[in-house]
C-alpha cells in the first residue's frame, strides 16, 4: 500500500482520523446518513442501480435488497470503473459458484486497510514478526494483512504452503527458523495441517516457542477449535476478522476474543423472517450491509447470505455490537430433516474430541451415514469408543442427528485443510456416498 501522491496521503490520514474517532464510540446517525448519500451517488452511475431517485434515508430503506446471486450473475454491472481502470484487481475464490470479478480503486484498498489496522492495533505492534500463511493470488486477504503490517510497522513475510511454487512445507519451516514469528495469520484448515505436520516431525515445540498470537481468517471457526489450537500452540488464538472479497472487512477481533462490527466503515441491517431491520442485540438473521467506502463497485443493501447473531455484552468495552458468524445460509445442510450449520458441527467435533479434521458422509437423500474424525499424532486409540459415544450424544442433543457410525482415520483428504483460497465447507467436508458403501 505505497502512498505515492499527496492525495493518497490525505486519504490515508482522513481514514485514520475516522477510524480512531469511532474506536470507542459508535458513529452518530448523521455520519451514516452523509456516508450513505455519497454511496448512493456513486451507485447511481452503475448499470445495475441506475437510475436512482434523489437520496433520503426513506428512499434508502425502501430500496430493494441486492441479492448476492444477482451480484454474482452480472458483477461488472455493479461497477463504476472497468477492471483496466482499477488500481487492484481481485476475484472471489469461487467456492460457492463462479468467481466474481472485483476491481478496487486506491480509496477501497486504503480505507479498508486503515480501518482494519486501527481495529487490530491493540493486538499487533511494531515489535511483532508476522508470518502470513494466507493465499496471495487473486484474492485480497494476503494483501490486506500485508497492508496492515506495513501501516503498523510490523515486519512480515508471506508463506502460503498450498501454492505451487516457491514455498512448500519444508521451505516454510526454514523461514520459521530465521524469522521466529510472533504472530501467525492463517486459515483454520491450514493451521490444522501445519500442526499435524510439525507434530509428526516432532517440531511443534520448537516452532511454537516464538508464537504469541494466532489470527484466524477465511473460514468460520468456533471457540472449541480456538481453545484446541491455543492448547497445541500455547498461544492466544483470535477470530481475526470477518468479511468478503465483495464487501471488504465487516468485523474484527478485540482483545477479549470477540468480533465487532466496523460501524464506521459499513451500514448494517439484519434480515429476519419478519423483514429487514436495524441491528438489535440478541437477534439472529442474515447480515445485510452497505459498505461506506467502496468506490470501484458501490453496493446498496447487499444480503451477504451469512447467518449471524448479535450481542452487546463484550467485556472489552467496545461500543460496536459483537457478531457471531454461523456461516452462509447456503452452506447449511439438511441431515435427516434437521438443518445443520458449520458452527454447530465444529463445536461438537472440536469440543468433544482432539481430532484435527472431519468429513461427513451422507447418502443421496441426506441421511447421515458416517462421521470421519482425523486422529492427532499423539492419539489414544483406546479411548475411541468413548469418544464416539460422546460425539453421538452431542450430535443427538445439539443437531438432532444420529450418525450411522463414527469412525477415526489417520488422514483425511488435503482439500479439507487447504484454507480460504480453495475451501468450501459443503464441498470439502461433505461426501455423498451410496448407503451400502
Amino acid at each position: 500500500m505505497l502512498i505515492t501522491t499527496a492525495d493518497r496521503l490525505e486519504l490515508m490520514l482522513d481514514a485514520r482520523a475516522e477510524a480512531t474517532r469511532f474506536r470507542t464510540e459508535n458513529p452518530p446517525s448523521a455520519f451514516h446518513e452523509h456516508k450513505l448519500e455519497k454511496v448512493w451517488e456513486r451507485a447511481s452511475t452503475a448499470p445495475a442501480y441506475a437510475p436512482l431517485p434523489p437520496f433520503s434515508m426513506e428512499t434508502f430503506r425502501d430500496h430493494p435488497i441486492t441479492r448476492k446471486e444477482d451480484l454474482k450473475a452480472r458483477p461488472l454491472d455493479y461497477c463504476i470503473v472497468e477492471p483496466a481502470e482499477a488500481d487492484k484487481y481481485y476475484e472471489t475464490t469461487g467456492t460457492t459458484g463462479r468467481p466474481t470479478p472485483t476491481p478496487r480503486l486506491a480509496e477501497d484498498a486504503i480505507r479498508n486497510a486503515v480501518s482494519v489496522a486501527e481495529a487490530w492495533r491493540p493486538l499487533l505492534g511494531e515489535r511483532d514478526r508476522v508470518l502470513v500463511l494466507l493465499p496471495s493470488d487473486v484474492v485480497p486477504v494476503g494483501d490486506l494483512v500485508v497492508h496492515v503490517c506495513e501501516y503498523l510497522g510490523a515486519v512480515h513475510t508471506r508463506a502460503y504452503p498450498f501454492a505451487t511454487g516457491i514455498c512448500d512445507w519444508d521451505r516454510l519451516t526454514q523461514i520459521w527458523e530465521t524469522l521466529r514469528p510472533t504472530v501467525l495469520y492463517v486459515a483454520p484448515g491450514v493451521a490444522q495441517q501445519l500442526t499435524r505436520l510439525l507434530k509428526r516431525r516432532d517440531q511443534l515445540a520448537a516452532h511454537r516457542a516464538s508464537v504469541e498470537k494466532i489470527m484466524l481468517l477465511g473460514e468460520v471457526n468456533t471457540a472449541p477449535f480456538r481453545a484446541r489450537l491455543g492448547a497445541w500452540w500455547q498461544a492466544e488464538v483470535y477470530d481475526a476478522s470477518y468479511g468478503s472479497t465483495e464487501t471488504g472487512t465487516l468485523a474484527t477481533s478485540c482483545h477479549a476474543g470477540r468480533q465487532h462490527l466496523l460501524l464506521a466503515a459499513n451500514h448494517f441491517e439484519l434480515a429476519t423472517a419478519d423483514g429487514v431491520w436495524p441491528l438489535r442485540a440478541g437477534e439472529r438473521g442474515r447480515l445485510v450491509v452497505t459498505p461506506l467506502n467502496l468506490h470501484a463497485r458501490p453496493l446498496l443493501r447487499l444480503d451477504t447470505g451469512d447467518e449471524v447473531t448479535l450481542a452487546d455484552d463484550c467485556r472489552c468495552g467496545t461500543a460496536a455490537p459483537s457478531v457471531t458468524v454461523h456461516g452462509r445460509s447456503s452452506d447449511a445442510l439438511v441431515l435427516a430433516g434437521a438443518k445443520v450449520t458449520v458452527r454447530e458441527v465444529e463445536e461438537i467435533v472440536y469440543g468433544e474430541t482432539a481430532a484435527t479434521g472431519y468429513l461427513m458422509e451422507v447418502d443421496p437423500e441426506g441421511r447421515p451415514l458416517r462421521l470421519l474424525l482425523e486422529r492427532d499424532s499423539d492419539w489414544d486409540r483406546g479411548a475411541e469408543g468413548e469418544l464416539a459415544d460422546a460425539v453421538q450424544a452431542a450430535s443427538r442433543s445439539s443437531l438432532r442427528v444420529t450418525w450411522g457410525d463414527v469412525r477415526f482415520v489417520n488422514a483425511l483428504p488435503v482439500n479439507t485443510k487447504s484454507g480460504a483460497s480453495q475451501k468450501s465447507w459443503k464441498r470439502t467436508n461433505l461426501r455423498v456416498v451410496e448407503a451400502g458403501s
